[in-house]
């Protein structure tokens, strides 16, 4: 007790600003009014950067650490494609996929949050020490961890509640069976926020949590103009046309020019392309993500 009557609070935060650290609270200008509405919000949030009330617009994007080329391709996709909408991404700065986002909406010229697990000023994985810098210039790092607290395990299911919390939606891009961005989904149901899900390989393990997810009845998305739409954020203009300009490899162009107006059979147009069943399912999921095509269902496909 005498040491805590010993710290002034106005002292303590005039300090951390010169440190270029915000304390926000609940009613402050700059606290999240979504994050505000959940039960269990933290008391106090600390700030690097600036938060700014069209972060009200904003759509979670996590998954795992272990990304696959397929689940990078989809986050950097699904990314870009809400930044150039003028939706915040938040994510949790992790390895992975949740790196993967916020590069592709600072490179796409949009907004950013990273929410960490640690003190502000502890960034984590050091790896992303850079990264962590540019999100502050065009976005925000935050934490309801006092500065200097180091990233424990214990600490990223309640930095995971934050996260959702500050979105209206989460995107789960590659989660395998046991996975913390499961829990950040677990939590936005809870919140009564919506659960989105990009598909993935059903033989892959990346993949088991997320596609239990749709199972379960999460919202399935292909990309970003579909979280748009279900959320209610489409401008006019958006969507499919911008999704046909997204550039298209040789092997995709291939696969394009077999399928048609009518339904496609997949081993057919793995015949035709010259390639593999394989190389073909992955290709079609890419071209799905990227607006090119239709899956009908039953592993049969149109061109949009």
């Amino acid at each position: 007790m005498a040491a805590r009557s010993g710290v002034e609070p106005q002292r303590e935060i005039e300090r951390l600003r010169t440190r270029g650290i915000e304390v926000v609270h609940p009613g402050h200008r700059q606290y999240p009014r979504l994050l505000a509405e959940i039960s269990g919000r933290p008391s106090i949030l600390f700030v690097r950067g600036e938060l700014t009330p069209p972060d009200e617009r904003a759509v979670a994007i996590v998954g795992t650490r272990r990304k696959t080329p397929y689940g990078r391709q989809a986050a950097e996709q699904v990314a870009s494609e809400l930044a150039q909408a003028g939706v915040t991404v938040v994510s949790g700065l992790a390895r992975g996929i949740d790196t993967a986002a916020h590069r592709a909406a600072l490179a796409a010229g949009g907004r950013t949050i990273a929410v960490l697990g640690s003190g502000v000023d502890i960034i984590y994985p050091g790896e992303n020490l850079n990264l962590a810098e540019q999100i502050i210039e065009s976005g925000a790092v935050v934490s309801e961890f006092v500065p200097g607290t180091k990233p424990d395990a214990q600490n990223f299911p309640a930095r995971n509640r934050i996260v959702s919390g500050m979105s209206l939606g989460t995107v789960i891009i590659e989660a395998p069976a046991r996975s913390g961005a499961l829990i950040t989904a677990s939590f936005a149901a809870d919140q009564g926020r919506e659960v989105f899900v990009v598909p993935g390989n059903v033989y892959s393990p990346a993949s088991e949590g997320t596609n239990a997810l749709l199972r379960d009845g999460a919202r399935l998305v292909r990309h970003g103009a579909d979280v748009l739409e279900d959320l209610g954020l489409v401008t006019s203009g958006s969507s499919s046309a911008a999704q046909m300009q997204l550039p298209i490899d040789e092997k995709e162009s291939r696969v394009l020019s077999v399928v048609g107006g009518e339904a496609s059979y997949i081993d057919d147009i793995a015949g035709q392309a010259n390639l593999t069943a394989a190389e073909t399912g992955a290709i079609l999921l890419t071209l799905e993500l990227k607006g090119y095509l239709r899956n009908l269902g039953a592993q049969y496909y149109v061109k949009r």
